[in-house]
């Protein structure tokens, strides 16, 4: 009896042992983004994320991903995202402004942190858990996917030289940049990319922001704006993120957490250097275009700025997460200003 009982004892630990490990969850998730995966740098990098988790996991984690607007409008999709109406969506934070005030802090700031230190504050500093405890709040899970360089400053029919000549300006100018250029007296409206072009062309706007030269050249600004203007005080750094339906995201297994997790950061540094590549080449080829690269002087860059903190301290009187988050940045800010200043060669000494 004994002998007997240690051999199937032992013939059972030999099959176990033998049992292939338990596969990885299967995931098959609808992704809306928000800007066309066409645009380098700002709409691909859901597509590298989406090829990459394919590939890493043997096709156990998959994401289809939509064009805007094809499942929901494209500032709707925080929102459907929360209300289970699509698995997961790829977006602006700024967007989210109208109902969440301090999401725009983690999409873009005026005069704020480079896209590197703002990927340090997240990843390294308080920014990923003070946007995971902002959201958490909305029933949705951020999970930061992309950061590129600075906007330009946008793409104007004719020259900005003062505060003055933003009176009555009608642009389209999103996030807390364009309540900056509302309180310079500017007629600011904000449109889904798509919509921008049409609204130039027709006249319904006289200027855009959008994003980095060589993406508002594919949108084709170019062809009605001829000031493109630098550099991009409101828009310093670009974030887009990931953001899941949060009892969706606490559900899954801690590896399909951590692969998603993997997936997002590694396509952070791929947009960021994506981006940086592509706009020389662009800008080179302005004059052929009859556009002109304008700096902004740097009065109306100094006015620019004070409207900025003004902006910011009205709307942190009023929201106290708002406050919360941009506090942490600027402290973030004033803790790495002098490895900044001193560490980085200067590239105007000659």
């Amino acid at each position: 009896m004994k002998t007997t009982t240690t051999v199937l004892v032992g013939c059972l630990t030999a099959a176990l042992l033998a049992t292939p490990a338990l596969a990885q969850e299967k995931i098959r998730w609808k992704v809306q983004a928000v800007f066309g995966t066409h645009l380098p740098a700002l709409g691909d990098p859901i597509t590298l994320v989406a090829e990459q988790i394919d590939k890493a996991t043997n096709g156990d984690i998959k994401f289809k991903i939509y064009e805007p607007g094809k499942l929901v409008p494209p500032f709707g999709i925080t929102e459907a995202v929360k209300n289970n109406q699509i698995d997961a969506g790829y977006t602006w934070l700024g967007y989210d402004q109208g109902k969440i005030p301090s999401a725009a802090l983690f999409a873009a700031v005026p005069f704020g942190m480079e896209p590197w230190e703002y990927a340090t504050w997240w990843y390294e500093g308080e920014g990923q858990k003070l946007a995971e405890d902002l959201y958490g709040k909305h029933g949705v899970h951020p999970v930061l996917c992309s950061v590129i360089g600075p906007e330009t400053a946008g793409w104007f029919t004719k020259e900005i030289n003062s505060l003055d000549d933003f009176k009555g300006l009608k642009i389209r100018f999103a996030g807390i940049g364009g309540k900056v250029l509302q309180k310079a007296g500017a007629s600011v409206t904000v449109l889904p990319g798509g919509e921008i072009f049409p609204a130039l062309e027709k006249g319904a706007i006289d200027a855009t922001e959008f994003s980095m030269p060589a993406i508002d050249t594919l949108m084709g600004f170019d062809k009605i704006a001829k000031n493109n203007y630098f550099p991009g005080w409101h828009q310093t750094f670009t974030a887009s993120h990931l953001v899941v339906n949060k009892e969706v995201w606490d559900k899954l297994e801690d590896s399909t957490k951590a692969t998603i997790d993997m997936a997002c950061t590694a396509g952070t540094f791929r947009a960021l250097t994506r981006g940086e590549s592509l706009q020389g080449d662009v800008m080179a080829g302005f004059e052929a275009k009859g556009v002109t690269a304008r700096t902004l002087n740097p009065e109306l860059l100094k006015s620019l700025q004070t409207l900025s903190a003004e902006v910011m301290d009205e709307i942190a009187a009023t929201d106290p997460d708002f406050k919360r988050i941009y506090d942490s940045q600027q402290r973030f800010v004033d803790n790495y200003k002098e490895w900044k200043q001193k560490a980085y060669l200067p590239r105007d000494f000659e």
